[in-house]
């Protein structure tokens, strides 16, 4: 998830937890139809805010039911060195960033399956605690509710379409017998669009026979579920086009270096307006020292900028991330998602002999489609 656009909560096992804007429209969306909906219709006598308390209260615990769900694959991954970048909980329920493919079909089965074990105990647990509770109708409502959501979490997370978890499973089955990891992605990627549509015509024939709030947010999770698939069927095949291909092939080796002690006005005024240039490598003699970027230059009021100098903005080279010219196309991609950045240099030994950036890289899948390559 865009992380400008999540609420932070803070590290659970070193993972950053956050919430993206939209779980705040499915909670209010949630705890509204459990208060005029589900426990009305369950207990007749209650007072109304107690309807309402109690909707807040099952709608918290059903997000912390998602993010324990999310937590069970992720400490799977960990257990499996694969590195969870974090976790987010958002209108459709939750995700874990996985930062890396996980390293064999196995790995992939168990950290999959990890999820809905989880789901599995929660509503294991909630139904043995309800005889427990069954003098106190709000906590028997609350436990009935939790025990019945986290079954029917596990079970549609078992759905073998990608990216579900039961998807995933289907892709370490695959994976496992083909002995390609590619393939087997994208064949359950396929069978995910299948189960895509199959909701998308559930949920419009619920419309018209009269279901209509239900049918459309069965269609609406088709669509997500068919979104979803369909961008991992891109990504394998963008992977497949990269594949073979190194960092040399697409790196830029005209990158224009700079003067330390030219002023950020110098630098928009002669090089930025004047030559079109985004990216500059920095130099103290002949010594390059960091990477001066637009992003950087905005950074800095206007007023400024006729006494600021590039070697007091730019970012030092020692303190990025940098590839080498060898490194496959698609794992240099793989690093600037994963360290949000928009270009690396490339170096040898401690010499900058480039830079890659996302748009050389897209120039470069031009070239090969025009070479029919």
């Amino acid at each position: 998830m865009n992380g400008r656009n999540v609420v932070p909560l803070g590290r659970v096992l070193g993972i950053p937890v956050g919430l993206d804007y939209s779980w705040f429209l499915i909670f209010a969306l949630l705890t509204w139809l459990l208060a005029v909906n589900y426990f009305p219709h369950e207990f007749h006598d209650w007072p109304p805010m107690l309807y309402w308390e109690m909707g807040a209260v099952t709608a918290i615990m059903l997000f912390a039911s998602v993010l324990l769900h999310e937590l069970g694959h992720s400490v799977v991954a960990l257990r499996f060195k694969v590195p969870v970048r974090s976790i987010t909980l958002f209108i459709f329920g939750g995700v874990a960033q996985i930062g890396a493919e996980p390293p064999s079909a196995l790995a992939e089965f168990l950290i999959a399956i990890a999820g809905p074990i989880v789901s599995f105990v929660l509503g294991a647990f909630f139904t043995f605690v309800k005889p427990m509770v069954a003098g106190i109708q709000p906590l028997w409502g609350l436990a009935k509710y939790l025990a019945w959501i986290n079954m029917a979490l596990a079970l549609f997370n078992l759905i073998p379409g990608f990216p579900l978890d039961g998807g995933r499973v289907f892709r370490a089955i695959v994976w496992a017998v083909t002995n390609n990891m590619r393939r087997a992605t994208l064949i359950a990627a396929n069978v995910g669009r299948f189960f895509g549509f199959l909701f998308i015509f559930v949920g419009v024939w619920q419309m018209f026979t009269g279901n209509f709030g239900g049918g459309i947010w069965i269609a609406f999770i088709g669509w997500f579920l068919d979104s979803a698939a369909a961008a991992q069927v891109h990504q394998v095949m963008f992977q497949g086009l990269l594949a073979g291909h190194t960092v040399s092939q697409a790196m830029s080796s005209h990158c224009t270096a700079v003067p330390a002690n030219l002023t950020l006005q110098q630098l928009v005024d002669d090089h930025i307006l004047g030559g079109g240039q985004r990216c500059f490598l920095v130099n103290r003699g002949e010594d390059t020292v960091g990477l001066m970027t637009l992003h950087g230059i905005k950074g800095v009021s206007r007023t400024e900028w006729p006494t600021t100098t590039a070697g007091q903005v730019m970012l030092p080279l020692e303190k990025l991330k940098r590839i080498q010219p060898d490194t496959g196309l698609w794992t240099a991609l793989q690093l600037m998602d994963r360290d949000g950045v928009n270009q690396l240099p490339v170096m040898t030994d401690s010499r900058v002999v480039g830079m890659l950036s996302r748009e050389d890289v897209i120039t470069f899948l031009r070239t090969l489609q025009e070479l029919g390559a």
